[in-house]
């Protein structure tokens, strides 16, 4: 290993302790010691810090004690002509500058509260172009796409591209591949987002280009942002660095991309990097860390051309990514998923309160279609005018030996992403309230409406090949074709929910088993029945059932319930054996029905989280979309750190949204009567269904006597609200006995 190397890591980290020691000082010369410090709605205080030394950053002076730390870390100068023949006092030394990096961050969130955007997308046109640290609404709805594999994982590039055109082909090869490119730092003033943005690429959360920050210390936020995971869905305890680090080596696939000279600070941060696993390639001409050790494969390699960067980067992390290859014009992936299409860039657009758009999938019979056709019934895009709008109708006929009339809605739920994944093109809603939105550099590219067609048969063939065996499209633009359509859709629609809406636990002898977030939280067994969706929201029991079909050894296993042990708590002899199986012995049995009495596990992923109100004897809940207080004391960040990782925790449990109106929630603690408490912005989400079960409740006014954040975030505030409405749960018997 090369003594360059050594000394400019080891000379990296000795100068950035010092700024940061030196910033430091200035900070406690402005601001009293008890002023309070951290990244602004985010859990786990300074993240990298709390979870390899266990320090709580959460005042002026608390900083002190990890600043220290990082001073004692640094080792001692290379000197001589001696290589170091061992990584260690570079991974020290590079660990120390992560530490400082950290704490530099949240001077800067001290010093210029406004200098980061607390979003998931920029304001070009405010100048307010960085992100800075996720927060865990974003970040935990960012890390589903990371246990799902949705994102395989994650380029960290630093530094700016030779020209705009350059950043552009590399970063779009990574999205082409589905990963997240966390951007930070900047070569001779110049900005690897500076030049997307001049490039025409959108940037944010939304299409997986996530601008931290301008300067090399804002790299931390991608290492905190892979230590939240592991606290967060894996479980992982603060403190425990050597499992964090080997979490992340095992389970995070990321990897570091320097783009431009890597001074000493750069090769400071590089060596950090390795101390997660996490290899740098470089453009430049620098000494190259080769022997395997504590990464996959090689530490630090040079002279990577820009056109084979993405290539070799993947190679070296040991990542196996797969791009899409359909037959369109533009490009495909997850990545441009949440791509926006707004005025000043729209060609057209369908549906969305403007025309009518409906989708519709119905099962065909092998002889009545032809797979493959896709057929456009009207004009296309090229027969209209810029800024026309159309209407339009989608109608997908699938035939095949296992389809069943029971996927038709799971197919027609697909199409929102996967015609979301078309570069340019923008799908919002579902069934009769689709939005599509086309783009200029879409329709230029020669994007026309068919190829909606050729995406949606190319895709149901790859991801539901296993049921179906023919596919045909056809896409209607005229309206009275698509008023047909329209009103075919909604008798099916109907059918459908009123099928989902009278299934039964009792009436199914088999539910099913959903283990996909077992890859972050290893302890966790998700098991859905039809009265029990699935905690994060995206699987109920016929999501399931199709998904078994699709994939029989995948993530959704079919469970038979066998005897039942506990028919009011919701416990069953057949899901406890699975449920030990599957969560090696860590968890022995769970109830589907109580939120007192061993309640079933939660991981990081869930929707809401529903907690024990003693005062009111009763309970609440809060989504991730609620920052506020509520009255068990705790945030929904706070609430999913305490007990999001697998564990099955009295008091606590995570549910859906769609859950909390299902006929069995909480029924061993008395159901929804039992709910006092909800934030405002999930009571109105699910108004309707409250008042629906209110009414077979025999309590129509239920709505009406649920406390939100503007009657009170503490249990004193919102019991004599209780009271005067004559709250329910008041009557009822303890919560506790």
């Amino acid at each position: 290993m090369s003594r360059l190397v050594a000394f400019a890591a080891i000379q990296g980290g000795y100068n950035i302790v010092s700024k940061v020691e030196g910033k430091y000082k200035k900070a406690l010369q402005t601001y009293d010691a008890s002023t309070k410090v951290g990244f602004p709605n985010t859990a786990y205080y300074l993240p990298v810090i709390y979870s390899l030394l266990e320090m709580k950053v959460e005042t002026l002076e608390d900083m002190k004690k990890p600043l220290d730390f990082a001073r004692k870390l640094l080792p001692p100068h290379v000197k001589g002509h001696n290589h170091l023949p061992y990584l260690g006092p570079l991974l020290d030394a590079g660990m120390a500058a992560l530490f400082a990096f950290e704490i530099e961050e949240a001077l800067r969130y001290l010093e210029q509260p406004d200098f980061y955007l607390h979003s998931e997308e920029i304001d070009e046109a405010a100048g307010k172009i960085w992100l800075g640290a996720a927060n865990d609404v974003v970040f935990r709805k960012r890390g589903v796409e990371f246990v799902d594999g949705t994102a395989p994982g994650f380029a960290a590039m630093v530094g700016a591209a030779p020209d705009p055109e350059t950043g552009k082909m590399i970063v779009e090869e990574y999205q082409r591949r589905s990963l997240y490119i966390f951007c930070a730092a900047n070569q001779n003033g110049t900005t690897l987002i500076e030049q997307l943005l001049k490039a025409g690429v959108q940037v944010g959360w939304n299409t997986r280009i996530v601008p931290f920050g301008p300067d090399i210390s804002s790299a931390i936020f991608a290492l905190g942002f892979a230590n939240r995971v592991g606290m967060a869905f894996g479980g992982i305890q603060p403190g425990d660095y050597k499992r964090m680090l080997l979490y992340n080596k095992n389970r995070i696939f990321a990897f570091v991309n320097a783009l431009g000279d890597v001074n000493a600070e750069w090769a400071a941060a590089a060596a950090g990097a390795v101390n997660w696993g996490f290899p740098t390639l470089a453009d430049t001409d620098i000494p190259e860390v080769l022997p395997t050790g504590i990464c996959t494969y090689e530490h630090v390699v040079a002279n990577v051309a820009h056109s084979e960067m993405v290539q070799r980067s993947v190679e070296v992390r040991g990542l196996k990514t797969t791009v899409s290859t359909i037959d369109i014009p533009c490009s495909f992936g997850p990545a441009y998923e949440g791509e926006r299409v707004r005025g000043g860039d729209l060609f057209s657009q369908m549906g969305g309160g403007k025309t009518q758009a409906t989708e519709l999938v119905k099962m065909a019979d092998m002889k009545e279609i032809e797979d493959g056709k896709v057929i456009v019934v009207g004009k296309d895009l090229d027969e209209v005018k810029e800024g026309e709008n159309l209407p339009l109708g989608i109608y997908a006929q699938i035939a095949g030996r296992k389809m069943q009339v029971d996927f038709e809605p799971i197919l027609e739920r697909q199409m929102h992403h996967l015609i979301n994944y078309i570069q340019g093109v923008m799908h919002i809603g579902q069934r009769d309230i689709a939005w599509i939105r086309v783009s200029k550099a879409a329709m230029e590219k020669g994007f026309r409406i068919k190829h909606i067609g050729v995406v949606l048969h190319a895709k149901f063939h790859q991801d539901f090949g296993n049921i179906l065996d023919k596919v045909q499209i056809t896409l209607y633009t005229n309206k009275k074709d698509v008023d047909a359509l329209t009103k075919r859709a909604r008798q099916e629609y109907k059918k459908r929910d009123e099928r989902v809406e009278n299934m039964t636990d009792e009436g199914e002898e088999i539910y099913y088993s959903c283990t996909l977030c077992q890859s972050f939280a290893p302890t966790h067994v998700c098991s859905v029945s039809p009265e029990r969706t699935g905690l994060c929201g995206a699987y109920n029991w016929m999501d399931c059932k199709a998904s078994f079909e699709i994939n029989p050894t995948g993530p959704n296993q079919p469970i038979e319930k066998g005897e039942c042990l506990d028919p009011v708590l919701g416990q069953w002899k057949g899901i406890n054996e699975f449920v030990r199986k599957a969560s090696r012995g860590a968890i022995d049995h769970y109830n589907f029905y109580s939120i007192v009495k061993d309640p079933m596990t939660t991981c990081g992923c869930c929707e809401c989280i529903a907690a024990m109100l003693p005062s009111c004897n009763g309970i609440m809940t809060v989504g991730r979309d609620y920052y506020g207080e509520t009255p068990c004391g705790m945030k929904f960040t706070t609430l999913a750190g305490v007990m999001g990782g697998g564990a099955s925790s009295p008091g606590f449990v995570g549910h859906s949204k769609f859950n909390i109106t299902q006929r069995k929630f909480i029924k061993g603690d008395g159901g929804l009567l039992r709910m006092v408490w909800m934030p405002k912005i999930l009571k109105e989400e699910i108004k309707e269904r409250i008042l629906k079960r209110g009414e077979e409740l025999g309590v129509p006014n239920l709505y009406d006597m649920i406390a939100d954040e503007t009657v009170g975030i503490t249990e004193e505030e919102i019991l004599p609200f209780l009271k005067e409405k004559g709250h329910p749960a008041l009557s009822m018997e303890p919560l506790i006995s």
